[in-house]
């Protein structure tokens, strides 16, 4: 896919509201919903937009996005069009077996939620609402007996980075089709003091990469885009080109502003006012996020760039330039020619 030309996943926060009130919430979300937030008939139209800009995946995610009655219609339109639609919802009592069979018929591809750990008091210490754990479980049995298929994200942070064997193993056993795994970026109500080492981030990845070996469920990584060239290294093949915020992504607000993900909180538009389409193919912000060679310091001179390309979120919520090199990479590029030292103020 030319990622210039369209982008390969659409990620629409369709509400800010919330029943949960997570440490690391990008959103930083709350209990009510936003009047300003797009209404019924403007989401069914951007959903028009999602289709006419060429993205075959759109995700409906939060906030909680079953604090909307409409998602159904949404689906349902979304389907109509020609999306594959994905929903990821909150773990809190809205989800019910019910709610996810009427979205299933509405043509629902998949379910996604949240496991931040195999221990039940650290998860819902993370999502700060006792129950989140046992509410995660239940719904992840429901997908299954209903047939929709299901994915759980995992946020990696200073609390659970040594727990990924652990926690492949519970993922495992609730049946997904997908392990998404989430490496934290200080922005909302995540300190950067959650954040793991870039040592430990090469280690994490490294492990991710070798449990993938031998599990049935494929893994992906979000703002972890080093993971491509952890494969890369392992398996000798290194072209391509890797999705990464602005380049094969976009990520639209509750108030139809344009990011180019939503951990990077660049606005370059507004769907109410320019297409979805012309935003991401033209806006300054995406293409140079798309241009490797305006990348910076080691991510400017890795081999690698143009197949990872490094977090463009992460350097900016830590040095304020989504250009910069990404903190939370340890690789010294061969033309670096000088050993990497973290700093980790």
């Amino acid at each position: 896919m030319d990622y210039n030309a369209k982008p390969a996943v659409v990620i629409w926060e369709v509400t800010q509201a919330c029943g949960l009130s997570c440490v690391h919430c990008r959103a930083e979300a709350r209990p009510w919903r936003d009047p300003q937030e797009l209404s019924t008939e403007e989401g069914l139209g951007l959903l028009d937009q999602v289709a006419d800009s060429g993205a075959p995946l759109l995700v409906l995610t939060g906030g909680d996005p079953m604090e909307r009655t409409d998602l159904e219609r949404f689906v349902s339109h979304g389907v109509s069009r020609g999306l594959h639609m994905a929903l990821s919802p909150s773990a809190t009592a809205k989800v019910t077996r019910e709610a996810l069979i009427g979205l299933k018929k509405a043509g629902l591809h998949r379910v996604a939620v949240s496991l931040d750990s195999h221990l039940e008091e650290k998860h819902d210490a993370f999502r700060r609402v006792a129950g989140s754990y046992r509410r995660t479980l239940e719904i992840a049995r429901d997908a299954r007996e209903i047939g929709l298929p299901l994915q759980i994200g995992t946020t990696i942070s200073n609390i659970n980075a040594r727990d990924l064997e652990a926690m492949a193993r519970t993922v495992g056993e609730l049946g997904v089709v997908l392990w998404s795994v989430f490496f934290l970026v200080p922005t909302g109500r995540a300190g950067s003091g959650m954040m793991i080492s870039a040592a430990e981030c090469e280690d994490v990845l490294t492990r991710l990469y070798d449990i993938s070996r031998r599990v049935r469920f494929a893994i992906k990584t979000t703002e972890g885009p080093h993971y491509r060239r952890i494969a890369a290294q392992r398996t000798g093949r290194t072209s391509g080109s890797g999705i990464n915020d602005g380049k094969g992504f976009a990520f639209i607000s509750h108030r139809g502003d344009v990011y180019p993900s939503g951990f990077l909180p660049v606005r370059a538009g507004n769907v109410r006012e320019q297409s979805l389409g012309s935003i991401y193919r033209d806006s300054p912000i995406f293409r140079s996020l798309r241009d490797a060679s305006q990348f910076k310091g080691r991510c400017g001179l890795c081999e690698f760039k143009e197949l990872c390309g490094g977090s463009r979120a992460r350097a900016y919520a830590v040095t304020g330039d989504m250009l910069s090199e990404d903190p939370l990479c340890a690789y010294v590029p061969q033309q670096f020619g000088a050993p990497f030292t973290e700093n980790r103020q």
